[in-house]
């Protein structure tokens, strides 16, 4: 967390010249109307914390999530803002001459990208001999691990590849529309039943539920086809662990097996998406966002994902995806009806 910090504060370093050195929008000129306050308060750091930490692992979709908690609390609207010292935070967008101002909607949404730091720390804690033989496999040092890391590495491509090549698009057209939301919600809760349906017939006459390849005995092809189930989840509302987790399912794993590839796959997903944000996003969120909240925020992601990490596991073994399933659709329909109001 704290080189993430510090990665943030380096990279508004070397991007605040670019930033502040383009001309005022004219509408902003001499204009102090529609300014919104540049700093989230604490509880919202509270809450997003927790959204961002029980639903980052559960197959319900964490962004689906944050979009209507952004916008049940107020932070999705395209106001602008100004950092601590009152001057406007402006983004050169490079398909405009004229800068355009950083809105409270974009600032939310990377304080979330940012407070995923302790949603992956507390995979790296929960999962810390796993990731040890990774290490050690990329060292030549365990069989295993160098197996299981290459798995991972295929499995993650399809999403890097694709992210690059559409996340500007579908973060404008998809990024804070709750009604694409909804139906991700429902789309994915369909996907859930019908294969958690397969699954459980497949295993008629099996002796144990947890029969089936382990992690690092997935092929090449089958951690690809995990890796474009993955894809899927960037359309918001989707759902990753859903993606993968589903991806597991038909790549053989057991539920239990599914669940851990899923959160490994997601230390990687999740780190390089955080990373091209702050990369691309940096200077701005440094000066629209206070380190106090950032921090409340990583922490109560922190231990509200690693609970949730845990009972996801034993509750996947039971019972399968139909809650989940039931879950989304339940708040899909929760979702539509107040939108018609």
């Amino acid at each position: 967390m704290l080189f993430r910090l510090c990665l943030l504060t380096l990279c508004s370093t070397l991007l605040t010249k670019q930033s502040t050195a383009v001309d005022i929008p004219a509408e902003l000129k001499h204009s102090d109307k529609g300014v919104e306050s540049t700093n989230l308060s604490y509880g919202h750091a509270i809450i997003l914390g927790i959204v961002e930490g029980v639903t980052e692992y559960l197959p319900v979709s964490s962004t689906g999530h944050l979009i209507l908690t952004n916008a049940a609390l107020g932070l999705d609207k395209n106001t602008p803002i100004r950092d601590t010292e009152g001057a406007w935070i402006l983004v050169q967008d490079d398909k405009r001459v004229e800068a355009r101002p950083y809105t409270v909607g974009e600032a939310a949404y990377a304080y979330v990208i940012v407070i995923q730091a302790g949603a992956i720390a507390a995979v790296i804690l929960i999962y810390w001999q796993t990731i040890l033989q990774i290490l050690l496999g990329c060292l030549g040092q365990n069989p295993q691990g160098r197996k299981l890391a290459i798995n991972l590495i295929f499995a993650f491509l399809p999403a890097a590849i694709a992210g690059l090549l559409l996340d500007d698009w579908i973060e404008a057209k998809l990024g804070n529309n709750i009604k694409a939301v909804a139906g991700a919600l429902i789309v994915g809760a369909v996907i859930m039943l019908i294969v958690e349906k397969w699954r459980k017939h497949g295993q008629k006459g099996v002796t144990s539920p947890e029969d089936g390849p382990r992690i690092h005995d997935l092929s090449i092809r089958q951690s690809v086809m995990i890796g474009f189930f993955q894809c899927l989840a960037m359309w918001p509302g989707t759902s990753r662990s859903m993606a993968t987790i589903v991806g597991g399912y038909l790549a053989g794993l057991s539920p239990k097996n599914a669940a851990e590839f899923s959160f490994l796959l997601g230390l990687i997903t999740l780190t390089a998406a955080s990373g091209y944000k702050i990369m691309t996003d940096g200077s701005h969120m440094i000066r629209a966002l206070e380190i106090g909240p950032l921090l409340v925020g990583c922490l109560v992601a922190f231990i509200s994902s690693a609970l949730a990490v845990k009972w996801l596991v034993g509750y996947l073994s039971r019972h399968g995806l139909s809650l989940f399933a039931w879950y989304r659709i339940a708040l899909a329909i929760t979702v539509l009806l107040v939108l018609s109001r």
